[in-house]
């Protein structure tokens, strides 16, 4: 059951995005997923109360710092996969969490701001690996890319992390009204009406190239479960769970 970690210190990265993008793809998929949802915002949450995706999917929220491994384990034998969203802000969760995952995605915009935010997360890595010799494999997400316009900032961004040897996902999240309106409608990305939502199709093509990148680079080690599969999940319904 590989964890997976989103994590950037800025906030407005794109990072919840990114999360649920991944999520319901891979539970679209036929895989068990487990939203870990920190971020004081709660917008995984609030979407999750709303859409009722199906026990495929399960929302853990209020999470503190303590209840973190505590909820990650109480998941572990009923997930295909676990995904972390962190607060866009310094926070105490920040290391514990880097530190029980097997992969930290970096979503990052084509800006000097958060830029910085992505390269705390990644000194924070180096530090644990230095200091540690603990070595979190990680990878920066751009997201919210224009899919018209390369801007200087984003060459500066992807130059500087060239520099720094850092693994770029090759699927960016470009721009997408899409996006939004998933949040908007509380519904997964493949439910919206076509006929309301601009450029859904290549929305949908954009959200199944960076899953397929992710769970390629983060594999589960078992075979998704079919949706008619016999398999018990760790409650007989959806569910928003407090830790």
């Amino acid at each position: 059951m590989p964890i997976i970690t989103f994590a950037n210190t800025k906030g407005g990265a794109g990072k919840t995005t990114a999360v649920l993008l991944l999520a319901t793809e891979l539970m679209r998929r036929g895989y068990r997923v487990s939203v870990i949802d920190t971020d004081p915002q709660r917008w995984i949450s609030r979407w999750f109360e709303g859409a009722k995706p199906g026990n495929s999917l399960r929302v853990a929220t209020y999470i503190s710092v303590n209840s973190l491994q505590r909820t990650i384990e109480a998941y572990r034998d009923n997930s295909d996969y676990v995904i972390v969203d962190l607060p866009g802000a310094q926070s105490p969760l920040l290391a514990t969490a880097l530190g029980l995952s097997n992969h930290v995605l970096i979503p990052i915009q084509g800006s000097t701001m958060d830029a910085q935010g992505g390269a705390q997360v990644i000194e924070l890595l180096q530090y644990l690996y230095t200091r540690g010799n603990i070595r979190i494999p990680h990878s920066v997400l751009l997201s919210r890319v224009n899919s018209l316009v390369t801007t200087r900032a984003l060459r500066a961004v992807k130059t500087l992390l060239a520099e720094r040897h850092v693994r770029v996902l090759e699927t960016p999240i470009i721009e997408r009204a899409a996006y939004r309106d998933m949040f908007e409608f509380r519904t997964c990305l493949h439910q919206l009406d076509p006929e309301r939502v601009s450029n859904l199709d290549k929305a949908i093509a954009n959200a199944e190239r960076y899953a397929d990148e992710v769970e390629t680079l983060v594999p589960v080690f078992r075979m998704p479960v079919a949706d008619n599969a016999d398999h018990r999940p760790l409650v007989e319904k959806p569910f928003l769970r407090i830790a």
